[in-house]
């Protein structure tokens, strides 16, 4: 389990989240973090990666003070970042791509390839093709299966779905809701509706704060969140 106890976060000078309590559990499916540009989503999973610092409160990974930890820890304890960027390393093949996510589990690499490839058949019909070379959804969904490769309890995506076409889209929320029934999803997107659809809890975050916990179905039919993102 992740957990964020009374964080306050900032990047130098500018504060960008504060007094947040958030937790997300193995027992959960998909929990959402839905609001606008700039409220400190993307913040929050490189909190809890081990990759940005908090000022105050305190951040747990299955026990463990993540003060105390670094990031191979964190992900090695299994939370696993996807991050928006995809952050691919272009100049390698789809399958050199897929062993660098499994650096903390070499142990069963072949049957977790064999794995990422029955989600994802399109990397294996591409594997030895360089990931520059790739679409944006193929790209995407060899960034979704490199974070597989590491064998997650919580694989966290920040917004999926960016850039890519609607059919696309459409083919990347069908894995992800496949991966949820192995898998939890902490998920953060864009497509407010469909993101609080899978959720079964989902957090409201505007100006660092969060606003809102409920289920997704509950956020999903509020007033506010109806006027202000669908």
């Amino acid at each position: 389990m992740i957990e964020l106890d009374g964080i306050d976060v900032s990047y130098g000078n500018i504060q960008v989240i504060w007094d947040l309590d958030l937790h997300v559990s193995e027992d959960d499916a998909v929990v959402s973090i839905v609001g606008p540009n700039g409220a400190g989503k993307s913040t929050l999973l490189k909190v809890m990666s081990g990759l940005h610092p908090v000022d105050d409160g305190r951040v747990t990974v299955w026990g463990s003070d993540a003060a105390d930890l670094d990031p191979t820890d964190i992900v090695e304890r299994g939370f696993v970042h996807v991050s928006e960027e995809r952050n691919l390393f272009g100049d390698m093949t789809v399958r050199e791509n897929l062993e660098m996510g499994a650096y903390t589990h070499r142990d069963g690499l072949e049957d977790t390839i064999r794995e990422v490839y029955e989600l994802f058949p399109i990397l294996e019909e591409r594997s030895d093709q360089l990931a520059t070379s790739m679409s944006g959804g193929q790209q995407q969904m060899l960034a979704i299966g490199r974070g597989l490769m590491a064998q997650p309890k919580i694989l966290a995506l920040d917004e999926p779905s960016e850039g890519l076409a609607p059919q696309i889209t459409d083919r990347v929320f069908e894995k992800i809701e496949a991966i949820s029934e192995e898998i939890t999803v902490l998920l953060i997107e864009q497509h407010v509706n469909r993101a609080l659809k899978m959720a079964q809890r989902a957090y409201l975050l505007e100006n660092g704060r969060v606003v809102r916990e409920d289920t997704g179905t509950g956020l999903l039919e509020s007033d506010h969140v109806k006027e202000a993102y669908l």
